[in-house]
């Protein structure tokens, strides 16, 4: 729900306040019935303002992209349930939808593809720009760098010039995030960049230059990219997570799309934000290793002598829908599997544990998409560094969605306030009242 189509009801709210005349402050429901109070003018008229650390009870937009409903395990994209769409739709149709607001006809697809195609090569200047990282450079490093770098050769696309012109835009990015992301592996492992392949769907073109060597093509087997399809869908969007509310600040600056979403994958990289499915992967590497048993680990779990990865979540209070999903497409990967891989019976038992056991289900501890993500990519055959890539990749589509709806809709430049908690006024001491040695030159050096 836009700015636009807010509903402000007849109902409204009173504050009272110390020193300070009573205040009534309208109330806004959103289209699923979620009810906010309006506090925008609350400084200018009372001189207060709303603390809230971590945002845990502030709105800071009203949009139509996405609607989750944490207690019930509800995810939906433009009104459509993510069940669906992880099973019937595909990547490329949902970047659409997200960005547009409704699902491309069959003309709009064909056409949104053929920029996908048409877009996918990177200039072959930033080849030199890939060899300018070291080889221990994280790939979120060179994510963030290459498409602020790749924006140098588009500046035409910089100014915003209609819904044909941004439209271009979206398939310059979406297209080139996973080449950049594809060279920016090849070079850090030291093999040959592989061009995408125009004959090539858009996930499994990203897997060929990914994988393929000059001498051997890499060919995926359905369940694969079927599982590898469904990550990048469900990683899609969240609403107002870190890295999307990020992209929507530096929006409100009037900051163009590629830096936007180059912000976007700084916010991300941070290991509380995008690394939770490495972490996930890590605690499992971690038990496993030890040999320890999964019981023995729910005990200690319990005792707070070990922390549990990949369980609960900050908006979910009920089982996370997106991991449902990824285990079903992890289970199918692994029918046709040639490798066993013991992490998956590792997991089992955990998320057994957690849907059984008293201490985790009073406490929302269930298994969240990161506990499922991180072994869906590991058995892809994606290398941990490049976890938090993967859900960059998928999240493209909604930063762009959101970087719109902001520019459209956002009005002024974001400003959020403070309380200071400073010293309040003192005055200025010179270095040598402040105790400099009488053999000592107190003078400045400039």
């Amino acid at each position: 729900m836009t700015t636009d189509t807010a509903q402000t009801t007849a109902r409204t709210a009173t504050l009272r306040l110390p020193d300070a005349p009573e205040y009534t402050l309208p109330v806004v429901v959103g289209s699923e019935g979620e009810r906010a109070v309006e506090i925008a003018k609350l400084r200018d008229a009372t001189g207060y303002i709303t603390l809230d650390s971590g945002y845990a009870s502030t709105g800071s937009c009203a949009s139509d992209i996405t609607f989750i409903d944490g207690d019930h395990g509800v995810l939906r994209y433009r009104g459509y349930p993510i069940e669906q769409l992880a099973a019937r739709s595909s990547f490329v149709e949902v970047a659409w939808l997200l960005i547009f607001g409704e699902l491309p006809t069959a003309e709009q697809m064909a056409s949104f593809s053929r920029l996908l195609t048409d877009n996918e090569l990177l200039h072959e200047s930033l080849r030199h720009h890939f060899e300018g990282f070291p080889p221990s450079a994280h790939p979120m490093a060179m994510l963030s760098a290459m498409i602020n770098a790749s924006s140098c050769y588009h500046p035409d696309l910089l100014v915003e010039d209609g819904e044909e012109h941004f439209i271009t835009s979206t398939a310059k990015l979406i297209s080139k995030v996973r080449t950049i992301a594809a060279f920016s592996y090849k070079k850090s492992i030291g093999q040959p960049l592989i061009y995408p392949h125009p004959e090539r769907s858009y996930c499994r073109n990203f897997l060929h230059m990914m994988f393929s060597i000059p001498y051997a093509e890499y060919h995926c087997r359905p369940a694969v990219l079927e599982a590898f399809v469904k990550f990048l869908i469900l990683h899609a969007d969240h609403e107002q997570n870190c890295s999307t509310s990020t992209v929507r600040m530096v929006a409100s600056s009037g900051a163009n799309l590629f830096a936007s979403i180059a912000a976007g994958v700084c916010a991300l990289w941070g290991p509380l934000h995008g690394g939770a499915n490495q972490a996930a992967i890590e605690m499992l590497l971690q038990i496993r290793d030890s040999g320890a048993r999964v019981k023995d680990v729910v005990e200690a779990v319990k005792a707070k002598q070990f922390r549990l990865m990949g369980f609960g979540h900050r908006v979910y209070k009920s089982y996370d829908p997106r991991a449902g999903i990824l285990k079903d497409a992890l289970r199918a990967m692994m029918k046709v599997s040639e490798a066993s891989d013991n992490l998956m019976e590792i997991a089992m038992e955990l998320e057994e544990a957690a849907l059984t056991d008293d201490y985790f289900i009073s406490r929302n501890l269930y298994p969240n998409v990161d506990f499922y993500s991180g072994l869906i990519l590991r058995q892809i055959g994606i290398p941990i560094p490049m976890f938090t890539v993967m859900f960059a990749i998928g999240r493209v589509p909604g930063w762009i969605a959101h970087w719109y709806e902001q520019r459209r809709h956002g009005g002024r430049i974001f400003r959020p306030r403070q309380i200071y908690t400073g010293h309040t006024q003192r005055d200025y001491v010179s270095l040598r009242e402040r105790g400099c040695a009488v053999d000592q030159d107190c003078s400045h050096s400039f």
